[in-house]
């Protein structure tokens, strides 16, 4: 094409490129229908290029998108094209504009106004791109597209690029060595084909989830040993995200160095030189002529509800989204299969607690209205005297999670978190292997951005004190009000939690007594039901607020620390994240557990808040009802609220007001309008990649509540079986079609989660114990069933758990102010506590069955303790981490190794003795020609004795 020189904006020395203004095209005379029908009848480029998966030649693989802003200028017309760099830009020196830089053309209008911060970003952008080109990327610029002021810069990485980097990364590669996988023999080989055969409808239909019987052997990528892998078909060696990765390794390695700056991709992006960096997916993921991609099958065989009955796909997940990603969908559905026997457990066990209610002697003789038990007052003045019978719906509610079977279902649960941490490990040497992770080390990161950053800062103010700089680094001097500022910032939001539990306690009390004036008897017996609900209702969204607001505080107390490392950054959020949700969360449940009820007094002596509200105390039936109703509440109300109803809602709120913005800036164009979208445009449409921080924490939080508690909530592992089954579902429909494609990290293992998870599991034995001995009357029980009890039955255990009390000694103005609401006047009214009567020597003191009791409880926890710690190490101890055929496996592939290898040099010493031989021959043939001929070709006669040091 040959282009006429007054309309060339480029200089003369950049070949190949060649840049029309617009207004050129319009001075020729083409019209606008004359255009579009020319567009019309020319091929689409646009499909060649497969709508910004490829460059615009069709060949090159898009592997990496930058983007920026730019500013039109205001006469609205921008120069815009799309430009390429081939190998001829590679020698683009770095004082020069790089190929394809934006540059507005107004002919006959005057200098726009300048704008130096956006020079300053432009320059910047030039010389990385130019760094970028050095490092053997190839780049191409788009700004005609349908965002406005938005520009797109496409990078490819060849094939030398990524064979070098994935060298200097040691990934590991398949070779064209293939062995066969040790297969299971005689019975087990039956029982595995026809577990197989039982749950083919559950398999999803992948090919990458089929049994393989071979495997191929992975050796880290070398240059030098090219023959061993398998070449054949070089587009496909490298999948999208080890390109992706390799890429984004370039990018955080190469800095942009003007005006004292080094920056990376990380500080261009924090300094708003660029708006994001992402890699493509892989094309659509509906529409009736989209071609066959792995985004589409991980849509059909993942990321729908209509599959939450069939195994997840991981290692497609792990093929698209990378290791980091594959583990953490693996993990899930590891904890959601485990969920299945602890559900079934707990589901006997409330059945148990259902069938064996109508037999629980102490629930009948709450309710037995013939014993004729009255209460004391459970308010000062406006509260009168009560009948036990009137708590009997509570009573015969509390034995449901109240029975011998909770003790057996706290000793399984801990022994079910226990198998759960072994089989995870065990899972994931499994996925090691299958992925060639097995030798994998992580390497230490590039320095987070603010680090570089507060590290120059650092330095530019030593310069200016005309000091010696060397390597410059932050220490604990310069990090010292960050950590005072942490310190003090936990320390409060812990006590806010704690002040915000301790109104909602002042509001309890404060209903309670207002409820108890109602004159409707249904009312007053609905009082601890409905303070217990509408507290619990207050603490759920005081909890789901506070979570949001720890979450964004969290992230800025790790913001201010500066970790130099991503891996230091991330560890760091989560410690403090964890630490901030945990108290939130559990602080209510805390309280009512171990608290309520524990320093209420005795009438006569009550303990008062501010000399007005006395403390509330727990149900005749003790407190663990109330524990139930709490941990129920909070657990299915943050699952629903907060992980769903959040997940969905705001994702889909935030993408609805990009696209309004949007919306507002585009022209009204319609042919632009009419224009499919490119891959990069839609995607940058999406919400950006925040992280697993999240995901991974609102599921330990839950794996907290199934295990810390479960001694007072048998369902808790049925309603997060429930939830984690649309979870799973949820967090899949969000990477594929609501997220920017992450980049792919590679990972072993969970991280700094394991050992959460494990604390969690062993604070959970301790909180049990304590659940069932001090909340529970399973030990009051089990003493007066055993040193009590006349009969050696439960007949009487009401009345030895209260005591009496002589209304009589009602301090002045804290008796009822209507004694005979019951119709009769009341003497003596009852309590639960372990108190001498009022007729003995020293009335109302603690008596010798307390003492009893509470050496029985504090027996039963370091019993309880001791013993489930021993299962749950023997447990840990007998199930090795490593299966046994993954480690025959590994040795296998080490073998196989030095066999390749001892073949290889084994050939190479046979082609060294060839070759030598050989020369031997030439030499004597050498040898035997005439004098003559020899003087005549000394030169060949040389050359041969030089040919062995050439070899």
């Amino acid at each position: 094409m040959r282009v006429n020189k007054k309309y060339s904006c480029l200089p003369a020395e950049e070949k190949g490129i060649h840049i029309i203004n617009i207004r050129a095209i319009e001075d020729i005379g083409y019209d606008q229908h004359e255009s579009t029908l020319l567009n019309s009848l020319s091929k689409n480029p646009d499909a060649d290029c497969k709508y910004g998966l490829y460059f615009r030649d069709g060949k090159r693989k898009v592997d990496y998108i930058l983007v920026y802003h730019y500013k039109k200028s205001s006469s609205g017309k921008t120069l815009t094209r799309r430009v390429q760099n081939d190998s001829s830009t590679r020698s683009t020196k770095q004082d020069q504009p790089l190929p394809g830089k934006g540059v507005q053309l107004e002919m006959g209008e005057s200098e726009p106004h300048v704008d130096y911060h956006e020079d300053d970003k432009r320059f910047r952008r030039e010389e990385y791109e130019g760094n970028l080109v050095e490092a053997g990327l190839e780049l191409e610029r788009d700004e005609d597209t349908k965002i406005h002021g938005i520009g797109f810069v496409k990078i490819h990485a060849p094939w030398n690029v990524l064979c070098r980097e994935a060298e200097f990364l040691k990934l590991k590669m398949p070779t064209k060595k293939m062995y066969q996988i040790n297969q299971t023999h005689g019975l087990l080989k039956k029982i595995n084909s026809v577990i197989q055969k039982i749950t083919e409808p559950i398999q999803p239909k992948v090919a990458e989830h089929k049994p393989q019987t071979v495997k191929r052997l992975s050796y880290p990528f070398s240059r030098e040993k090219q023959h061993l892998f398998d070449l054949s078909d070089r587009d496909s060696f490298f999948d999208s995200k080890t390109r992706s990765t390799i890429v984004y390794e370039i990018l955080k390695r190469t800095t942009c160095t003007k005006a004292k700056y080094s920056m990376g991709i990380t500080s261009l992006l924090a300094n708003g030189v660029y708006g994001a960096a992402y890699p493509l997916h892989d094309g659509d993921y509906e529409g009736e002529n989209v071609e066959p991609n792995d985004r589409k099958l991980l849509c059909e065989e993942w990321a729908s509800y209509g599959v939450f009955y069939k195994y997840q796909p991981i290692d497609l997940v792990r093929k698209y989204f990378g290791e980091k990603i594959g583990l953490y969908f693996a993990w899930l559905g590891v904890y959601t299969q485990m969920l299945i026997p602890a559900s079934i457990v707990g589901i006997i066990v409330f059945l148990y607690g259902c069938a064996t209610v109508d037999e629980n002697i102490p629930s009948m003789e709450m309710c037995d209205q013939r014993n004729n038990i009255t209460m004391c007052p459970l308010c000062d003045r406006t509260c009168s005297y009560w009948k036990m019978s009137s708590a009997c719906a509570t009573a015969r509610a509390s034995h449901l999670f109240d029975n011998p079977a909770t003790v057996f279902f706290s000793v399984f649960m801990a022994l079910w978190a226990a198998t759960f941490m072994e089989h995870w490990k065990r899972k994931q040497m499994r996925l090691n292997y299958r992925w060639d992770l097995t030798g994998f080390e992580e390497e230490e990161d590039h320095p987070r951005a603010e680090y570089e950053a507060k590290v120059l800062e650092k330095s530019l103010r030593k310069e200016h004190k005309h000091k010696e700089t060397d390597k410059e680094k932050l220490t604990w001097k310069d990090r010292f009000p960050a950590y005072l500022t942490n310190f003090v910032g936990i320390i409060f939001m812990v006590g806010l939690t704690f002040a915000i539990v301790f109104g909602v306690i002042i509001y309890r009390i404060s209903t309670a007594a207002a409820l108890a004036i109602s004159s409707t008897p249904s009312g007053r017996s609905s009082v601890r039901v409905t303070v217990t609900a509408t507290a619990v209702i207050i603490n759920l969204v005081v909890i789901i607020i506070l979570d949001e607001v720890y979450g964004c505080i969290a992230r800025w107390l790790t913001q201010i620390e500066v970790p130099k490392t991503d891996k230091n950054f991330e560890e760091r959020l989560i410690f403090k994240a964890f630490l901030l949700k945990f108290v939130n969360a559990y602080t209510p449940i805390f309280y009512v557990a171990f608290f309520k009820g524990r320093f209420v007094g005795r009438p006569g002596d009550y303990v008062y808040i501010f000399h007005s509200f006395r403390m509330e105390e727990c149900a005749p039936g003790g407190c663990l009802m109330e524990l139930c109703i709490q941990l129920s509440i909070i657990m299915l109300g943050k699952q629903l609220i907060q992980n769903n109803l959040f997940e969905i809602g705001i994702p889909k709120m935030k993408k609805f007001i990009r696209y309004m913005k949007l919306k507002r800036r585009r022209t009204l164009d319609h042919e632009e309008h009419m224009k499919k979208k490119q891959r990069y445009e839609v995607d940058y449409n999406l919400e950006p990649f925040a992280g697993l921080t999240p995901e991974y924490m609102e599921m330990i939080i839950q794996f907290g509540f199934v295990t810390l508690f479960v001694a007072s909530f048998p369902l808790a592992p049925l309603f997060a079986l429930l939830n984690n089954i649309i979870e799973i579902r949820l967090d899949a429909k969000k990477f594929v079609t609501e997220l920017r494609r992450p980049v792919a990290v590679r990972a072993k293992d969970i991280g700094i989660w394991y050992n959460i998870l494990r604390g969690i599991g062993k604070l959970a034995v301790i909180i049990n114990a304590f659940v069932i001995s001090f909340t529970s009357d399973f030990i009051p029980r089990l003493v007066y069933l055993y040193m009590y009890s006349e009969n050696g039955t439960m007949h009487g255990f009401v009345n030895h758990t209260l005591s009496s009390f002589n209304v009589s000694d009602f301090q002045a103005g804290t008796a009822p102010n209507d004694p005979m609401d019951l119709g009769y006047e009341v003497q003596i009214c009852r309590y639960k506590d372990y108190r001498e009567p009022p007729w003995s020597e020293n009335k109302y003191d603690i008596s010798k069955d307390f003492w009893a009791v509470l050496a029985a409880r504090l027996a039963f926890v370091i019993v309880f303790q001791n013993l489930v710690m021993f299962m749950s190490d023997f447990v840990d101890w007998i199930i090795p981490d490593i299966p046994k055929d993954i480690s025959q496996q590994i040795h296998k592939e080490k073998v196989l190794m030095v066999e390749v290898f001892m073949r290889e040099e084994q050939g190479k010493l046979q082609m060294l003795e060839t070759w030598k031989d050989k020369d031997k021959k030439k030499g004597e043939n050498c040898n035997n020609h005439s004098p003559r001929l020899s003087r005549s070709h000394s030169g060949s006669l040389s050359s041969c004795h030089s040919y062995p040091l050439d070899v």
